[in-house]
């Protein structure tokens, strides 16, 4: 089946613009689904609030022209009343923008971090930032709700090639770096780098949290999959499957599953608490054997997101498809195309899926199934417990079978 497109943000290009520079290599949504923001390319992020670009897509069909909706947002300005409301920023990052991510001092569930005291930041107050990675290695920490520059952290020596933020409302960032390390950040501190993860023998691309935040997985290029504790800054275990360099991962939304792209073709399903590949969605059939697994070029895939519902993956791969997969199922439910893909994200309530390609987004809705009594169960019961707790849970053993998700 078709993906039903709901709308595309398309940058304004000029005469002279080279398409070296334009590739946007990231796009976000805001934990709250307030924001979305990308990477227009040429150092340019652009942020807008996401309710009135929904708004505009209903309004006047599909196609927008990012900078045309300005003139429909309200501007900040000294009135009270008009503070509060959501404001459009265009940032300008000073280099080439590798990486975005949203951090909220609101914890997505209930925050382990408590009593903490804040210095940038005033206590208690609802913090949304957004944190660029930049080719030359920096991060820089921007207030969402003013545009303003707040941080500038500078320790990484190569291009921060992914940002994350924990869950949990503490505002910890990691970074991923093809520096080859990971570094942790405290920004309710002023931005103290509090720690630097040692591992990868080569780049780093991307990393995640887990939902509860105890949990980052970070991948990179010869096949390297590693988890980390995030309490010990210890790391747990390497995943081993891959064929080539691993570009993305996510966890899902109840962290019972993982999910990897790679080169090698195919996006894998872990149960991260065990270790083993649960699922394989190939976009190469038949699959190249491990000899040839970067041979494929056309058919890389470049990202990996986990839909809301815990039901759905998407991948974005160079053969100008955007897949939708069931976790449950071997073959994509829906696709679309684009052209020269490189990331893509679910929006916060899973509703929408936003791909990014040469600086200008595309937007699909996402398939709407009801999940059936055992996801939801499964669901439920790993938002609070992990795997090995599951299996010891004194129940008989076919509910046991019932809860896990199988090979």
């Amino acid at each position: 089946a078709r993906s039903r497109t709901v709308g595309e943000l398309l940058a304004p290009t000029s005469p002279f613009d080279k398409k070296c520079g334009r590739e946007n290599w990231t796009v976000a949504f805001a934990p709250d689904g307030s924001y979305f923001a990308w990477s227009q390319g040429h150092r340019i992020v652009k942020l807008v609030p996401w309710s009135q670009c929904l708004n505009n897509f209903l309004l006047h069909g599909t196609k927008n022209v990012a900078n045309s909706i300005s003139p429909r947002l309200p501007r900040q300005n000294s009135d009270s009343g008009q503070k509060n409301k959501p404001c459009e920023h265009i940032i300008d990052c000073g280099d080439i923008v590798w990486s975005l991510a949203f951090g909220s001092s609101v914890p997505e569930k209930q925050s382990r971090c408590v009593n903490i005291e804040w210095h940038r930041f005033k206590f208690g107050q609802d913090q949304l930032l957004l944190a660029t990675g930049l080719n030359n290695g920096r991060i820089k920490i921007w207030d969402v709700y003013t545009g303003k520059l707040l941080l500038n952290l500078m320790d990484h020596t190569e291009v921060v090639r992914d940002l994350t933020f924990a869950p949990d409302g503490s505002l910890i960032l990691v970074s991923a770096s093809r520096d080859k390390t990971l570094r942790v950040w405290d920004l309710k501190d002023d931005g103290n780098m509090m720690k630097v993860l040692r591992g990868h023998q080569n780049w780093v691309y991307g990393c995640a949290f887990s939902p509860d935040s105890s949990i980052l997985c970070s991948v990179g290029a010869s096949k390297a999959v590693f988890l980390w504790d995030m309490d010990k800054y210890s790391m747990i275990r390497k995943l081993e499957g891959h064929h080539n360099d691993v570009v993305a991962c996510e966890f899902s939304p109840d962290g019972a599953l993982l999910a990897t792209a790679s080169y090698d073709t195919r996006v894998y399903v872990w149960d991260p608490h065990l270790g083993v590949i649960l699922m394989e969605f190939g976009h190469l059939f038949p699959p190249p054997t491990p000899i040839f697994a970067g041979g494929a070029n056309d058919r890389w895939v470049r990202s990996v997101s986990f839909s809301h519902d815990g039901l759905h993956i998407a991948s974005l791969a160079d053969d100008k498809m955007v897949r939708f997969w069931r976790i449950d199922e071997e073959y994509p439910v829906q696709v679309a195309p684009l052209n020269n893909g490189l990331c893509c994200t679910f929006s916060t309530d899973g509703s929408v899926l936003a791909a990014g390609q040469d600086g200008s987004v595309y937007f699909w809705a996402t398939p709407r199934q009801v999940s059936s009594l055992q996801h939801l169960c499964r669901m439920a019961i790993r938002r609070v417990m992990p795997t090995s707790q599951v299996k010891n849970l004194p129940v008989p053993s076919k509910v046991v079978e019932f809860l896990c998700y199988q090979i």
